[in-house]
Formats: C-alpha cells, structure tokens, sequence
C-alpha cells in the first residue's frame, strides 16, 4: 500500500512567556493511503503544531515531510492543491449558504463552474446536507456546521482531509453521525489524518492511531494491537479515606500473586491489571476483607487506549493537562 504521507523527525519550536519550548521533537511517521489516521494525545502534547506543518500553515523548523508525493517545505502549493483542511474553528461564512459556501470553494480551487456545481451535489449528498443547503449557515446546528466544514474540506476533491479535532463540541449523537460519514470518505478513497483527544474516537474510528506526549512519539498501531500491548483486565479501585488505608492496599496489590503490575491515577485511584478480570475480583474482596480495608469504588475493564497512555507514559490520557501554549513560532 503507498504510503500518502511521510514525515521524518519532524521539529518545531516556540517563543513563549516562560522561554522557548519544543512543541514537537523529532517525530517520525506514515500514513498508507486510504487509511483513517488518528492522532491521539493531551491538549498541548503537539497534534496540532504536526498537522499545522504537513498542512503548510507552519513552516518546519527541523527534519523532512511529503504530503501526496510532494515536500512540504519546498512544494508546498502542490501539496495545497492535493489536500482538504479542516481547523478546529471551521471557515464557513455565516451569511451564506450551504451551497453557496461549498460553490465557492469549490471554485477557490479552479473548479469549472458545471463541475463545481456536480461536486456540490456530491456532497451535498454524501454529507446529508441537501435539507438545509439553501439556509444560511448562522442558522446550523452544531452538528450541521460541522458537517459542512468537512464538506468545504473535501468538494475538490483532495487525496488527503486533515481534520483538527473535528468532532469537539459535539453531542453523542452527532459524534457518531460524523464517524459514519468520514468512513464513507475513507470508502470512497479519501485519506483522512484527524487529531483527537477522544479516546472512544480515535478507537472506533482509526484504521492506525499514533499517541504523542511532550511532543515525542510514545506509541502507534492499530488500536486493536496497541491494546494487546496491555495483558489482562483493568481494575480500578478507590480505598476509604483512612490513614495509611492506601499504602497497605496498594502494598497488599503488590504482593498479590494474581496482580501483574500497579499504577497510581488520579483522587485516590489505583488501578491494577490481571489476567482474569471476573476470576481477580472476588479475590480481591476478600484480600481487602481480611486486612480490614474497605474500598469505596471499584469496576473493571478491558484494556483501553487509556491504558496504553498509562504504560507508557505513568498517567491518565484523560487526565493529561496542557503542557504548553503553542504561540509564536521560534
């Protein structure tokens, strides 16, 4: 399978208040054609400053990438002519229509206006957007504008769709609505590279997902394999708020012959992984019991993207804070 994108050790840095940071650091990658390509990581850790240099919009500070068989550094109209963009705030005009937002940049694009106008139908179709194409945008829903920004993204007809978190601020419902048509994309031949912080997302949706931390790579696969990575089941528990009721249950979790390894979360959490959630249970109850230990929660689970940010990095992706303001280039 040819691969659409490259990159190789890809750089770049900041001027903040606080003095320079390195937003991304020497990060390396391929994306086959025709794959949904998820980029996974917590605000700040550097989704966007990649995408923003495979997109054009910043130049590259150190390392090499090409886009549709061009580089992206010295080629970078042609890679522009080959990709659909589409940010995190949309760029859909509110006073226009659907339609008129989609005609136009269709022809933004050097489109024939009778093949702009088949593209638009396309589309408008394949996006479930022909009901209110002929309103104006201002009156959209959440999901209908979001929508429509894929729409602007794709109506000439790009090898490759970059979304930046396309699907924050959406309801549930919504969310799932726009998966099923970005697999219709991924169908129809389309390459689409999306970042995301949604771990059900980038699980559900993602041929490949790769999870970036501090700027530097931390782990990449499918999610199905990543996740074997991870032996047994989840379980997390929450012990009552005594003195030293922590310390002995997380020692006695230690020595427990069943218990593969131990890992601290966050408000009091600790989560343990075993071979066999449904057998380990019990068993921990009753090791609990006998030392007087009382937990106030405790659920187990699959293994799950979370987890694998967990192994690899000694936290919670869900609870991973922004690291950095991504300002100025340096």
């Amino acid at each position: 399978m040819t691969d659409v994108i490259a990159a190789s050790e890809l750089r770049k840095g900041f001027r903040t208040r606080r003095g320079p940071v390195e937003a991304v650091r020497g990060v390396s990658f391929t994306v086959a054609e025709g794959e949904i390509f998820g980029f996974l990581g917590p605000n700040g850790a550097g989704k966007t400053t990649t995408l923003r240099m495979l997109t054009t919009l910043l130049p590259i500070d150190g390392g090499s990438a090409t886009v549709a068989g061009f580089e992206v550094a010295s080629q970078p109209k042609s890679v522009r002519e080959r990709i659909g963009y589409v940010s995190q705030l949309g760029g859909a005009d509110d006073l226009a229509t659907g339609r008129e937002n989609l005609r136009l940049q269709g022809r933004l694009y050097g489109g024939e206006p009778a093949l702009v106008e088949r593209r638009v139908g396309d589309v408008l179709g394949l996006l479930d957007l022909e009901s209110f194409a002929d309103r104006r945008v201002k009156t959209y829903s959440g999901g209908q504008r979001r929508r429509l920004d894929v729409g602007l993204g794709i109506v000439h007809e790009p090898q490759v769709l970059f979304l930046d978190e396309p699907t924050t601020g959406l309801d549930p419902q919504n969310r799932a609505n726009l998966w099923d048509h970005l697999r219709a994309l991924r169908e129809r031949g389309t390459t689409v590279f999306l970042t995301t912080h949604y771990l059900e997302e980038a699980d559900v949706l993602c041929d490949r997902v790769m999870i970036i931390d501090h700027g530097q790579i931390v782990a990449e696969g499918s999610p199905r394999d990543l996740k074997r990575e991870i032996v047994g089941d989840s379980v997390v528990l929450r012990v009552a708020d005594v003195p030293q009721a922590r310390a002995r249950a997380r020692l006695l979790l230690e020595e427990a012959r069943f218990v593969s390894s131990v890992t601290d979360g966050e408000d009091g959490e600790m989560r343990c992984y075993v071979d066999d959630g449904a057998a380990a249970l019990p068993e921990l109850l009753r090791l609990f019991d006998g030392e007087g230990i009382a937990p106030r929660a405790i659920s187990l689970s699959e293994p799950t993207l979370d987890d694998v940010f967990l192994a690899k990095t000694g936290r919670s992706l869900r609870d991973a804070g922004p690291r950095n303001r991504e300002e100025v280039p340096s």
